[in-house]
């Protein structure tokens, strides 16, 4: 076979494994493995390639480009080992067939493991110094006694038997643990029954009080969730937990199951002397060489497995961040709470320009409340505020309360007030990207107007933030951080893609995600628009430097021209198709604009009837779907919670009140849900419904507006559990009032921002077990 046909092979054999993993046809993933490696994105080929791939959606194409990366690097491995053996001149065809047949990489490096140049071993000694043949006698007689086959290779360097033993015994442990069949067997046998125990290192409790929950803890190998895993790895990274596999921990028995697995692949058994001599050998290879490495490949799989999930997560909720429900283009005033600094203020106008700054303060030490709301209600005239945005960190209750009780004296139509979150609002103050939107703004200004344009459009705001700095995820520090922002990123860019972008009003930022564009060519947009005013149309986005066809193709159906000379531009439909958009029109004797909307006289089209040969039926569907929606939005319809009035600390908190909040994390063990009390509560799994809850993402999402009801407050721990189950117990249902409590108001906590997962994670695991408990 030629190298042509050897890649054309493989390529095949990859089609094939992907296509059976996203439940699709080799030959659609071959089509987008194509278009993929010829530069398109997973957007345009998921949204304009669908005859290609034969419809293939964009969580599919992310599987496939995933799994892809994987499948390739074991491919580049494979040909790396089979030149070494073949160097070597070790490789028969035997060898080769199952080089070619292992199917992960643990498999090719155990195949590999003998033929893997390394330092010089006891093994290698041993055989240098002639004791190769000892080995292979006692194996071949095991009637002999051992020591005395040892006494005919003594000399200089094996002084006696018992030297002479040892080295056959090295000699054999290293061919056992280097047999690629027999590891493989006692690698499946532990992952299924073994068990991961943790225990907390003498004179760490103290300092470790927060991996408590794990201070002595076991559980099935193949079982350990996620967000616990991940949790015991951190207390072993931060040396207070230790970690152990153990298998067979409890059998009795003299010879446990894998030594009898390691003794049957050489047909070692019964009670002759060599049979005895071998059977320690065996003890010998499983603790010194055998459990080491399987112990290193099970924790590997136990952290690829936990970091999978939890960056599984962590996208999850930040798609969900990301495509919340916009307030719109409406003046709005964002409020970044503080005590002592004061509160910083910012108002924009409908497109999120910044009109105005200011600082009051109304809190200690200053106390100047009256003086900040004048200050506000004056903003509110000047500018014609109608949204007022309050971040949810330190003093956001306490600043909640000064424009609740200053709106009450405003006359009618009144700003609505929500809070928002913060998470990553810091991180963008102080980023390049925001000295160069705002080079003469105080850094704590910067982060009002975040606040402020995160209302009017969470996406748009959000894409200026790193996403692993937004807070939504599951020990996102602690997880591989080069898969974990490949995933991130291809969440904001399906995200930005999936709603469209407004080429005349869009930031560099949001541009940067379009498909085909990339930071360099959004600021060249942006330089374009700057100097010759807004875009006309589509195809002007030519005349931008180094933007060509290649890049046209791919952005052009995400970029929006709302009101434009071309009513196309303003929806998804791509350039490359407006002849078949315009046939469409000209079947309905309408102009576009008329047709646009009217559902009745595009349902009575016949799709197949504008079907060519270049534009397939699900093309010509989503033009239709198109003309009837143009640049329909897929984010839900904007919604707030309203938080209990006088419910402001956890300590106001008491078992069976019932609360609204919203959603802010969802984890595999649960949903957090801000309450409005500095401290999210936990929906644990077993109480997100009346029915069994595999997966939390079946019932919430982050930014979901729900009603809960308090089980239990942990005011020491600051862990609060809360319900969505219906209480069967409506009696121990209390309203949230104000005189259940009597104490000072608090600071507030800023629980959010940005690292919030080490906290809940803790808290998670800990709430969840007692939860199941119940």
């Amino acid at each position: 076979m030629n190298g042509k046909q050897h890649a054309t092979g493989a390529s095949a054999r990859l089609a094939s494994i992907i296509a059976a993993e996203i439940n699709a046809k080799p030959q659609q993933v071959t089509a987008a493995i194509t278009l993929l490696d010829e530069g398109a994105t997973v957007p345009f080929v998921a949204r304009y390639r669908k005859e290609v791939t034969g419809g293939l959606d964009d969580t599919q194409l992310r599987d496939l480009a995933e799994r892809l990366a994987y499948l390739r690097e074991l491919e580049a491995r494979r040909e790396t080992i089979l030149t070494s053996i073949h160097e070597q001149g070790k490789l028969d065809d035997d060898l080769a067939a199952k080089i070619a047949a292992a199917a992960t990489k643990a498999e090719l490096e155990d195949i590999y493991l003998p033929y893997k140049p390394k330092r010089r071993t006891k093994a290698e000694i041993a055989r240098e110094r002639g004791l190769g043949p000892l080995a292979e006698a006692i194996l071949a007689d095991r009637a002999a006694v051992p020591a005395e086959l040892a006494t005919a290779y003594l000399g200089d360097e094996v002084p006696d038997a018992k030297a002479a033993l040892e080295g056959a015994r090295d000699i054999l442990v290293e061919r056992f643990s280097e047999n690629a069949e027999l590891v493989g067997r006692l690698r499946t046998y532990m992952k299924q029954h073994a068990f991961l125990r943790a225990r907390v290192i003498d004179g760490k409790q103290a300092a470790g009080a927060k991996f408590s929950d794990y201070f002595d803890h076991v559980e099935r190998w193949s079982g350990v969730p996620s967000h616990r895993a991940l949790a015991m790895l951190r207390g072993r990274n931060e040396e207070v937990l230790s970690l152990d596999i153990e298998v067979d921990a409890d059998n009795a028995s003299a010879v446990k199951p894998v030594e009898h697995m390691i003794a049957q692949a050489y047909g070692i058994a019964g009670s002759l002397p060599g049979d005895r001599w071998l059977m320690e050998v065996v003890g010998w290879a499983w603790r010194v060489k055998l459990s080491l490495h399987l112990y290193i490949d099970l924790m590997g799989d136990l952290r690829e497995r936990a970091e999978e999930e939890a960056i599984r997560v962590f996208a999850r909720n930040l798609k969900d961040l990301l495509l919340a429900a916009p307030a719109g283009s409406r003046p709005t005033m964002g409020l970044d709470p503080g005590i002592r600094t004061g509160v910083k203020v910012a108002v924009v106008d409908g497109t999120g320009k910044l009109l105005a700054t200011s600082t009051v303060y109304p809190f200690p030490p200053k106390n100047d409340a009256r003086g900040a709301q004048a200050e506000l209600c004056a903003l509110i005239r000047r500018h014609g505020v109608e949204l007022i945005a309050i971040g949810n960190g330190t003093g956001s209750r306490e600043t909640e309360k000064l424009v609740v009780d200053m709106l009450a004296a405003l006359p009618a139509p009144k700003p609505l007030k929500v809070i928002v979150s913060e998470a990553g609002a810091s991180v963008y103050s102080a980023s390049a990207t925001a000295a160069t939107e705002f080079p003469d703004l105080d850094v704590s200004l910067r982060g009002a107007v975040s606040i402020a344009r995160r209302l009017q459009d969470p996406l748009a705001e959000l894409v200026k933030i790193e996403p692993k700095s937004i807070g939504v995820g599951q020990y996102q520090h602690d997880v591989d951080q080069y898969r974990l922002a490949r995933s991130l990123d291809g969440v904001v860019e399906d995200a930005v893609n999936a709603v469209g972008v407004d080429l005349n009003t869009a930031s560099s930022s949001l541009l940067a995600r379009v498909s085909g564009l990339g930071a360099s060519l959004a600021e060249g947009i942006v330089a374009h628009r700057n100097a010759n005013g807004p875009f006309a149309s589509r195809k002007d986005l030519l005349k931008v430097s180094r933007l060509g066809p290649r890049a046209f193709e791919q952005c052009a159906g995400f970029l929006r021209i709302p009101n434009g000379a071309e009513p196309l531009d303003a929806s998804a439909v791509h350039p490359e198709a407006y002849g078949v958009a315009k046939k469409i029109v000209a079947a309905c004797g309408r102009d576009v604009r008329a047709l646009m909307g009217d559902s009745a006289a595009l349902r009575k089209l016949d799709p197949q009837a504008f079907v060519d040969e270049r534009f397939g039926l699900p093309t010509v569907r989503d033009i239709i779907a198109e003309l009837d929606k143009p640049g329909r939005d897929p984010r839900p319809e904007f919604r707030t919670a309203t938080f209990a009035d006088g419910i402001d600390d956890i300590k106001d908190l008491r078992p069976g009140m019932l609360l609204e909040g919203t959603v802010t994390n969802v984890a595999a063990f649960g949903a957090f849900v801000d309450i409005g009390v500095h401290q999210d509560g936990l929906v644990h799994v077993s109480q997100l419904a009346d029915r069994f809850v595999k997966d939390a993402h079946e019932v919430v999402k982050a930014g979901d507006v729900v009603k809960v009801r308090v089980v239990e407050v942990d005011i020491p721990r600051k862990r609060i559990a809360l319900s969505m189950r219906r209480d069967t117990n409506a009696g121990s249902e209390k309203p949230a009032r104000r005189d259940d409590k009597a104490r000072p108001n608090p600071p507030r906590h800023n629980q959010a921002r940005p690292d919030r997962s080490a906290a809940q994670g803790a808290f998670g695991a800990a709430l969840a077990e007692a939860l199941k408990k119940r």
